[in-house]
């Protein structure tokens, strides 16, 4: 196997940085749009074979050096009694949002072997085919709350912080439950066998440093400690839009921290520490010329050379409209530009 990917979020040296896309089997594959061509989303994320399949596409056509289990973060939502939706304009839509006492009350803390067996299964049906490490992920408890609250997509977050500030308990009791529930799947997925596991907190940033504090990241830690009790498997924290929360993250737990490209990995090191950094390249930047991207890639190598250690990602998932002969030039760069170094 080649565990370079796993040695780097040990803080161990590398011949070369690795590297791996968040959301790197999707839309912008024609190998996947055939696949989903023949079912919807969620059956797609129901299937251990197929979610099997579409894991390993980009793996075997890129040489990423690690793969992401395909699923999606709000499966064990509804696992949680919710109704779940997808619709192609307008992304998860739970019809019922959670936002009463009775409503938080009715929400089971389900058991992953039971409610989620097929995510269970693809992981362990990967590591038999793998000859890279497995992530396993969740989102985080607040920005799966998010979706509950709002129910749905957002842009200002009216409702979810209308239960903060107006609702604390109401938020609280709600988030315990999330917390109870990401925790026992994210240990059923070291238990299924996943070697590193990643928590997205993708609507981070759009709390103050202060309301992050208190309403975010001690669900976050409470997972990470909760995992710490039970596997040694490296874990990876990604709070999107979070350069005014770097500091926070550091004490999350997590052994690799993930960085959207709002910040200069140089500058992300002085405030991350003892952290192995993740990122950054801007998804966008997947559509310059060949000698722009190579030249962008070359600089986020050369900053992360101050942190601790580096493994090169996105700043945040892959566009669905992105040329896939990009990706294999900015996967070919990273690995020889970095072992040149």
């Amino acid at each position: 196997m080649n565990d370079t990917f796993l040695r780097a979020c040990r803080g161990e040296q590398t011949d070369y940085t690795p590297v791996w896309f968040m959301r790197q089997a999707g839309r912008y594959l024609p190998e996947y749009q055939a696949i989903r061509g023949k079912v919807s989303f969620l059956e797609l994320c129901k299937n251990p074979e197929l979610c099997t399949e579409v894991t390993l596409q980009p793996v075997d056509i890129f040489g990423f050096d690690a793969a992401i289990l395909f699923s999606d973060i709000l499966i064990p939502m509804e696992a949680m009694g919710l109704k779940l939706e997808f619709h192609e304009n307008r992304g998860p839509v739970f019809p019922d949002p959670v936002r009463t006492e009775a409503a938080v009350k009715q929400l089971i803390v389900p058991e992953p072997e039971e409610t989620v067996p097929f995510v269970l299964e693809t992981i362990r049906l990967l590591r038999r085919a793998l000859k890279v490490p497995l992530i396993g992920f969740s989102g985080a408890p607040f920005t799966l709350a998010t979706y509950l609250i709002e129910g749905g997509s957002s842009k200002v977050f009216l409702e979810t912080k209308r239960m903060i500030y107006q609702e604390p308990t109401l938020y609280h009791a709600l988030l315990e439950k999330i917390t109870r529930c990401t925790s026992l799947y994210l240990q059923a997925q070291a238990r299924a066998g996943a070697q590193v596991l990643q928590i997205f907190d993708s609507w981070a940033g759009v709390l103050t440093p202060y309301d992050f504090e208190r309403f975010a990241l001690p669900y976050v830690q409470a997972i990470i400690a909760d995992l710490r009790q039970m596997t040694d498997v490296p874990i990876i924290y990604f709070a999107n839009n979070g350069a005014t929360l770097l500091e926070s993250c550091k004490t999350s737990g997590a052994d690799v921290l993930g960085l959207d490209w709002r910040l200069p990995l140089n500058k992300a090191a002085r405030l991350a520490g003892n952290h192995i950094l993740q990122g950054n390249l801007d998804p966008i930047a997947l559509f310059l010329p060949k000698e722009e991207l190579e030249k962008r890639i070359a600089l986020i190598l050369a900053e992360g050379k101050e942190a601790k250690g580096h493994i090169f990602n996105l700043g945040h998932g892959i566009l669905p409209q992105t040329p896939p002969e990009q990706v294999k030039i900015a996967v070919e760069a990273v690995h020889q530009l970095s072992q040149q170094a």
